[in-house]
């Protein structure tokens, strides 16, 4: 079997426009260096950068960029220079990616990556993603070459026009890439501790497990972020080294269409959410839609089921027994290699609807760092095994804390 490229990590793609605003009050991306730090989730010998200007509407000029393995405070040590089709700067096409040349660069499962490039000019629009939970930054100037974080750095509130990183393998492997919404995305728990649950699946040895959630994020419709449906193609089926897919989504389709209508509070959210409200029906095609799409690659297809959320903003009646309908479905359908309960990890016994009072993170909708592991541990690593042989270059069973 061939050693070819795998998606060791990732980031979903948005315009700023169509994410939680966290860009809004930020100066403008002029001449300036941004600095992000990643976490791989299996390790390799050699390393390349997507870059991204996706949603961007003129082109994006990267004046100089390097990789290296980050050090605590926004340092990196045994960086590496990027160059773009052998060149040291490049330019971003509107609507597109760029992938950087490999470089040799030594990782462990679960190195830290510091990424850094100038942008000489004004980004008009940011593709992002948004929020970040791994601390970036911008730094006036080109500093590119800085070791240390330069004092006049200033904290990115997104992660912005870096979508994802491949890595080369030591022996053949595969990557699994879940695709969700802000519960995938790991909303509510610690930033800069990586406790979102395909981390910390990652970090229990599953291999390389590639996070593609969006927050607010639907399957049927765009509002926060493209729609699943939309997006699933570019951000899931074209991953370097696919060998599985888990479907996290549902929740917010659920949600959003059943919210109450007649209540003002709401009348703010349900604006980020455009769109006809969606039945049971329409849900379950979705997820028929997209299994069928992954089978044509080739690869296993799971799904997790749709966990409680009474007590948040958005909660009905009418979409607690939507919900349960899907999830029965899910259960009992046949139509994926195999079923994630994480509605059965997390509700609350006494109080099925809702999610355990020490799983949540205060809004009874996202986890908290004890409920997002506890997703992470109940999934059977022996449904990973094609990821799992990574050839990673360092133990990959050390649990994260």
């Amino acid at each position: 079997m061939t050693i070819g490229w795998v998606r060791s990590w990732g980031a979903a793609p948005q315009s700023a426009h169509d994410g939680l605003g966290s860009l809004d009050d930020h100066p403008p991306l002029d001449d300036v260096t941004v600095r992000q730090v990643v976490r791989l989730s299996g390790g390799g010998s050699r390393v390349r950068v997507r870059l991204t200007n996706e949603f961007g509407t003129a082109p994006v000029t990267i004046g100089a960029a390097r990789v290296g393995l980050a050090t605590p405070g926004g340092g990196v040590r045994e960086g590496r220079v990027l160059t773009f089709s052998g060149a040291p700067a490049g330019t971003i096409p509107v609507g597109a990616p760029l992938l950087s040349d490999p470089v040799d660069l030594p990782a462990a499962a679960l190195a830290e990556l510091s990424i850094s490039f100038h942008l000489p000019g004004r980004v008009e629009t940011c593709t992002c993603h948004d929020p970040v939970l791994d601390t970036g930054w911008t730094i006036p100037g080109d500093a590119v070459a800085a070791a240390e974080l330069p004092p006049q750095a200033t904290v990115l509130p997104v992660r912005a026009l870096l979508s994802a990183v491949d890595v080369l393998p030591e022996a053949p492997a595969s990557a699994i890439v879940v695709v969700g919404d802000s519960r995938t995305d790991g909303a509510g728990s610690t930033p800069d501790t990586h406790h979102s649950w395909p981390e910390l699946l990652a970090a229990r040895g599953a291999g390389f497990v590639v996070n593609q959630g969006i927050s607010g994020n639907r399957m049927l419709n765009d509002g926060v972020g493209t729609g699943v449906l939309a997006r699933f193609d570019r951000d899931v089926l074209a991953t370097p080294g696919l060998g599985g897919v888990v479907l996290s989504v549902g929740a917010n389709d659920i949600a959003i269409s059943f919210a109450p209508r007649d209540d003002g509070r709401l009348a703010g959210l349900l604006e980020m959410f455009p769109g006809a409200p969606v039945t049971t029906g329409d849900v379950i095609a979705g997820f028929r839609q997209l299994a069928a799409r992954t089978r044509e690659h080739g690869v296993p297809v799971h799904a997790t089921t749709i966990a409680p959320f009474e007590g948040s903003e958005a909660y009905s009646a009418e979409g607690e027994k939507a919900r349960l309908a899907v999830n029965e479905w899910i259960r009992t359908g046949g139509a994926f290699d195999a079923v994630l309960d994480f509605d059965a990890v997390w509700r609350d016994p006494e109080h099925p609807g809702r999610i355990r009072a020490d799983f949540h993170s205060g809004d009874h909708l996202h986890g908290s760092d004890a409920g997002y592991r506890a997703l992470a541990d109940s999934i059977d690593l022996s449904l990973f095994g094609g990821a799992r042989t990574s050839g990673q270059l360092a133990e990959t069973g050390t649990r994260a804390g």
